[in-house]
């Protein structure tokens, strides 16, 4: 079997390269690998693994790095396997990956492939989340502080706080497949998985294999609601107090004049007047554990 291994040495958790790179050799020693080199790049090596008719692609790194690798193999017969080395791990976590590296790459041993669904907002690829609002905002802000200060959980809840302290919703208008409403939410999840990471969990119904997106509007409540309401979004509750408003898509657009900031598997986006998202079902190959 042939599989590319494709590391990110600048994931968030900060693991040396070098140690990730003797786990990888130590369970596949038959494996090829690579170190990423730039944003992008993670794409550019998978779409060389395709060509080549690699069996599978294995991303060690954050959410970002796994959607990279995931927009070359997304309607290939390349699988894609999951080790997580990120801040939130959404995806690894949705799938059930262990969150340590050696214990991920012992699973990957005994993985099963699973066709899996695929979202695209204007025709760019997501996994886990896509959404508009404050998440937006907060996974823009991140990518700033990211630039001179270290990355992982406790700046991105810094960052969170600030952001629920100052961000003011705008109206836009929200089509679910044909039907139409103005809101003015806090924000806009279309979920393919449950959670955005660290088990925060968004979307508790969410199922990677249904072919259904799951578009999660959280109300513009007050703040000591969303207060009272945030240890449910840690359960398994749909309706998380009241905040949330849940509809099962296939298809959504969403419409506001001027910039829309948007994010993709935390990966923050801007486009103007219009956005499109969709699902892809069953589009991806995708290498589970043997216990998921």
């Amino acid at each position: 079997m042939k599989i590319l291994f494709i590391i990110n040495p600048k994931s968030g958790k900060g693991a040396d390269p070098q140690a990730v790179l003797n786990a990888v050799k130590l369970n596949f020693p038959q494996a090829d690998w690579a170190l990423t080199q730039a944003p992008g790049h993670a794409t550019e090596l998978a779409a060389k693994a395709v060509s080549r008719q690699y069996d599978a692609v294995a991303a060690i790194g954050g959410d970002g790095t796994i959607n990279e690798t995931a927009r070359a193999l997304v309607h290939t017969q390349t699988a894609l396997a999951v080790v997580p080395n990120g801040s939130g791990n959404g995806l690894a976590r949705e799938m059930g990956m262990p969150l340590n590296i050696e214990e991920a790459l012992l699973r990957l041993q005994t993985a099963h492939t699973v066709r899996c669904d695929a979202g695209f907002a204007n025709k760019e690829l997501f996994l886990n989340l896509a959404g508009v609002g404050i998440e937006a905002q907060i996974a823009y802000d991140f990518m700033q502080y990211g630039k001179t200060g270290k990355r992982g959980m406790w700046p991105y809840f810094k960052l969170g706080a600030k952001d629920a302290l100052t961000y003011r919703p705008q109206p836009l208008e929200l089509e679910l497949d044909g039907k139409t409403t103005t809101i003015s939410p806090l924000s806009v999840a279309f979920a393919n998985g449950t959670q955005y990471g660290s088990n925060f969990k968004i979307a508790p119904q969410a199922s990677l294999t249904d072919g259904w997106l799951e578009c999660v509007v959280i109300k513009n409540a007050s703040k000591l609601k969303l207060l009272a309401a945030l240890p449910s979004f840690f359960t398994n509750s749909p309706s998380h107090l009241g905040v949330t408003q849940t509809t099962r898509v296939k298809k959504a657009v969403l419409l506001k004049k001027g910039e829309i900031i948007y994010h993709l598997d935390g990966e923050p986006k801007t486009t103007q007047d219009r956005l499109e998202i969709e699902i892809a079902p069953g589009a991806l190959n995708l290498w589970l554990p043997a216990a998921h």
